[in-house]
């Protein structure tokens, strides 16, 4: 018998959001998706020391300077994970860049080629994987390199402003990756409203702008759906082209009664979108700044996704 998730997942590819093997398995997601947190999260479980300790082995191996075998290590950590998630899925893993470097684009472009490199290494091709990086001007500008010139698909995160999305559409890139359940936090947090009816909560009517955004105007970038709060937030987008869900979102999805509502679809975009805009540094910085919520979460995701490699660096440095 088809639950509701499998029925959800003929209109929307499903994505884990986990660092966990064994919940990849349960739920068979297309693609999945790591971050710090997740890695952090993951290495300190008994069953993933073998990956931490093989990405040890092998920066020792590479450098005699404990700084740089923290850093090689850190890598290969996240590729050794990728390795494996990439046995379970049938699509892409995407892989993220140091938030510490989202107002770099030249080392943000070297790290993602590092990525490549140890996944071609391992015999995986760059067309599984996605390089995810966070959507600031430089991330964007690195992204648009990364695809025009190298021809590796890049996944742009920590996307919360309509100008992230139109900046991102304009530089090529396969994939975003909008925070709906950052947008809700903020917004519970300044107007202490919780409850909002299915198709009102802000960062469902976010996701639902770009969405109708870039099908109208014929952008090749996909929207993916991020860091849900509840599952009313995911029916509320079935018909986007990917979101990214948690182990426990994906347990309540799987034990709904019926089938899903389809809210997004492309035809309809094209009569409800924006109107094309263009933007350049100027124009991106003041329209995003403009939007207070965009702002602050940016800002917020930057330090916590970067306090967390902190974090995973003290774990590999302790280990060495």
């Amino acid at each position: 018998m088809t639950n509701f998730l499998e029925k959800f997942k003929q209109n929307t590819v499903v994505v884990a959001d986990t660092g966990d093997f064994e919940a990849m398995k349960k739920y068979k997601p297309t693609d999945a998706t790591t971050n710090p947190s997740l890695l952090l999260a993951a290495t300190q479980q008994p069953q993933y020391k073998h990956l931490l300790d093989q990405a040890i082995e092998y920066a020792k191996q590479n450098s005699s300077n404990v700084d740089e075998q923290v850093s090689l290590a850190s890598e290969k950590l996240f590729v050794l994970f990728g390795l494996e998630i990439l046995k379970i899925v049938p699509g892409r893993v995407s892989t993220e860049v140091d938030a510490r470097l989202s107002f770099d684009k030249e080392t943000q472009i070297q790290k993602a080629l590092n990525f490549i490199k140890l996944y071609e290494q391992a015999g995986v091709s760059k067309e599984r994987i996605l390089i995810k990086l966070s959507s600031t001007w430089e991330g964007i500008q690195a992204a648009k390199e990364l695809e025009e010139k190298h021809g590796i698909h890049c996944n742009l995160t920590l996307l919360f402003s309509f100008a992230q999305a139109v900046a991102c559409a304009e530089a090529g890139v396969t994939l975003i990756s909008p925070f709906v359940g950052r947008i809700y936090d903020w917004h519970v947090q300044k107007k202490g409203i919780k409850e909002f009816d299915l198709l009102e909560d802000p960062g469902v009517k976010s996701v639902t702008k770009i969405y109708n955004y870039y099908k109208k105007n014929g952008y090749k970038t996909q929207v993916m759906g991020a860091s849900f709060r509840n599952i009313k937030e995911i029916q509320a987008l079935c018909g986007c082209d990917l979101l990214t869900i948690s182990p426990s979102l994906l347990e309540e999805l799987s034990n709904l009664p019926g089938e899903p509502n389809v809210y997004l679809n492309a035809e309809n975009a094209k009569q409800v979108g924006d109107e094309k805009i263009s933007l350049d540094e100027a124009k991106f910085r003041y329209m995003h700044n403009e939007d207070e919520m965009a702002s602050d979460k940016l800002s917020e995701g930057i330090r916590k996704f970067a306090a967390d490699a902190i974090k995973l660096e003290d774990l590999i440095r302790k280990n060495l």
